[in-house]
């Protein structure tokens, strides 16, 4: 009962909000972020522990003020996930502001793969939306839900913005595929904050120790793609991205030394594009290793 709940509330959602006048789609959608904010409940508590690493000199009322307005982007995202199969190619295109374009572009040209790879930030399917518009096919890696029939939507969903989406417990299928559209000079983009697999490397990210997943840098190893990071943030006028040079292979060190170390890498942009846009970062879940537990970290 409760799947079939969880299912048709968000079959709903792609039903009624798209239909909804865009100025009151967004007041509904930021009342239910106040409400949730303010019935602070274990999202909005972890939100906030969350954002305690990433600003440790807030105060109380600092945070409490972050949080809410992380919670107003989270909803934000969800209106959006709801509305963008309606926008237009333009307003896709045209709400889409990037920074450091030319070093995606640049790799692609020399007939390189692209892994570019950023946290759980803003709208990401936007920024998979306006890559395919921009014409550079993508192709990513989604969680697998429950149930699955709401798997199956969102999978729908984002084949609908042009995105090819593989399992992420796709096993060595995804993984092969992921391989052969480096190797022939494709884009790949990854959302890579947090470890799905218990398998993450160990990393700082704002000063504490995490795991971050390590598939990344090891595509990159394997294939001689571009691992490129990213930050995602939301202005009055669309979603704003900066992406940064390529990360570097070392040149010392084995296989597992230089996957780390670029992980490594990765974390720190990720550290510099919080710290800077704390609000629109979307992590309700436990991240940092003092949070999930020494068991489970390991």
């Amino acid at each position: 009962m409760k799947d079939r709940l969880i299912v048709w509330t968000y079959f709903l959602g792609w039903a009624v909000v798209k239909r909804l006048p865009e100025p009151l789609a967004a007041a509904l959608f930021r009342a239910i972020a106040d409400y949730a904010w303010w019935r602070r409940g274990r999202g909005v508590r972890q939100l906030e522990a969350n954002l305690r690493r990433v600003v440790p000199d807030a105060g109380e009322a600092e945070l409490r003020a972050l949080s809410r307005a992380g919670m107003r982007s989270y909803l934000r995202y969800w209106l959006e996930v709801f509305r963008l199969p309606t926008w237009s190619p333009d307003r896709i295109v045209g709400t889409f502001h990037i920074e450091g374009e030319h070093h995606l572009r640049d790799a692609l040209a020399e007939g390189r793969g692209v892994v570019v790879v950023l946290p759980h930030m803003a709208n990401w399917d936007h920024a998979g939306a306006w890559a395919v518009l921009s014409g550079m096919p993508l192709t990513t890696v989604a969680e697998r839900l429950r149930p699955q029939e709401l798997f199956d939507r969102f999978v729908a969903y984002r084949r609908g913005l042009g995105l090819e989406v593989l399992p992420l417990d796709g096993g060595p299928a995804t993984l092969g595929l992921l391989v052969r559209r480096l190797r022939s000079g494709q884009l790949i983009c990854l959302v890579a904050d947090r470890d799905l697999t218990g398998s993450g490397l160990e990393v700082t990210l704002c000063g504490e120790a995490v795991r971050m997943p390590g598939g990344p840098a090891v595509l990159a190893l394997r294939t001689g793609a571009a691992l490129i990071p990213a930050v995602l943030w939301y202005g009055p006028d669309g979603t704003h991205a900066r992406l940064y040079p390529p990360v570097p292979v070392p040149r010392d060190g084995d296989r597992e030394a230089k996957v780390t170390a670029m992980t490594q890498a990765v974390a720190d942009v990720f550290t510099a594009g919080l710290r800077e846009h704390p609000e629109d970062w979307h992590m309700l879940q436990p991240l940092w290793l003092a949070d999930v537990g020494g068991d489970r970290a390991r």
